[in-house]
């Protein structure tokens, strides 16, 4: 039988390497992978769907299929997570020292969708008891101008959102027109050590975003792997084998992290930071519907909330029922 052909478009994560480099061959697939920046995959792939796979902003997905389109689907496959702690972004004279501050603020975001606002306007809401419709927000690119939204919104009422074409977040905050930004870009007015004009909220965003795991559960899911519909409905037998490859290219990235023999990463004490890391979340990378559906669960009713997605969807509605179970023997 002659193998599928498919295109597949990924950032070069070391967990998705061995796959994309052929060490690790998903059953009779051949697979031609594009290896682009992240936010040139999500709008070709957005507006345009050129190849069949490939790396998706969850918020993104999340908003197509609620609003019915059903020209993409999913395998449970989450190449990138982050805590969203780390993207809270003040200018250093406005006075805001904690998430409070924010009320009656402008704050930037570089998409309502982006999946890291979602997540940090979950934490702004639940956590830390600011309303949506108590901040002024404004819609622009963070260090480019002309950033434009890729899916349908329809913005909670009370809430407003200013889009602004012709500056960036990162010019408005310098000159003081914005207050603060959540975007998972980091702003180029931003120095590491903390000298520049625009500082984190939380410099010690680490401590308090393993405090939130431990709380909620949730390790914030970033993006996920899609497929167009027209490829998984001529041989809907792919999903399956790709999840399983995937599966299997990161657990060989999480072999090479914990080995002890050779540092494969350059970073010192990369191994022990991994046993801590494991310590804390359990399985270190975890796919599937199961061992995410705490993350799941609240990130879709944070986007249900916020206007991206119409309807609040189920973890299970996201993906196709062959990979929602595996065989055992």
């Amino acid at each position: 039988m002659d193998k599928v052909r498919l295109t597949l478009a990924i950032s070069d994560y070391d967990h998705v390497r061995d796959l994309t480099s052929g060490k690790v061959r998903p059953e009779g697939i051949e697979l031609t992978c594009l290896d682009l920046p992240i936010e040139e995959i999500f709008f070709r792939f957005t507006a345009f769907r050129e190849w069949h796979v490939s790396e998706l902003s969850m918020a993104k997905y999340c908003s197509l299929r609620a609003a019915g389109d059903q020209s993409l689907t999913a395998i449970p496959v989450f190449p990138s997570r982050v805590f969203r702690h780390s993207s809270f972004y003040v200018r250093r004279d406005a006075e805001i020292r904690e998430p409070a501050d924010l009320a009656g603020r402008r704050v930037g975001v570089p998409e309502w969708a982006q999946t890291a606002g979602v997540y940090a306007r979950g934490l702004l809401m639940h956590d830390f008891g600011v309303p949506l419709e108590d901040v002024e927000w404004v819609q622009a690119g963070v260090n480019e101008v002309g950033r434009e939204e890729q899916v349908a919104l329809e913005l909670p009422e009370g809430v407003r959102c200013t889009v602004v074409v012709d500056r960036s977040i990162n010019e408005m905050l310098v000159a003081g027109d914005l207050d603060a930004a959540l975007s998972a870009h980091t702003p180029d007015a931003f120095a590491p050590d903390g000298s520049g004009p625009v500082i984190r909220l939380f410099p010690d965003h680490e401590r308090l975003e393993r405090q939130y795991f431990g709380r909620t559960g949730v390790f914030p899911i970033m993006h996920v792997v899609a497929l167009r519909r027209d490829a998984f409905d001529e041989h809907p037998w792919i999903a399956m084998e790709l999840l399983k490859a995937f599966e299997a290219a990161k657990q060989r990235s999480i072999a090479r992290l914990l080995e002890a023999r050779a540092s494969r990463f350059p970073l010192p004490w990369g191994q022990t930071r991994a046993e801590e890391a494991i310590a804390l979340l359990g399985e270190l990378w975890p796919y599937g519907i199961e061992p995410n559906r705490a993350t799941l669960e609240a990130f879709l009713g944070f986007c249900h909330e916020q206007g991206i997605c119409g309807q609040l969807l189920r973890p299970e509605e996201l993906v196709p029922s062959e990979v929602q179970k595996e065989f055992r023997i």
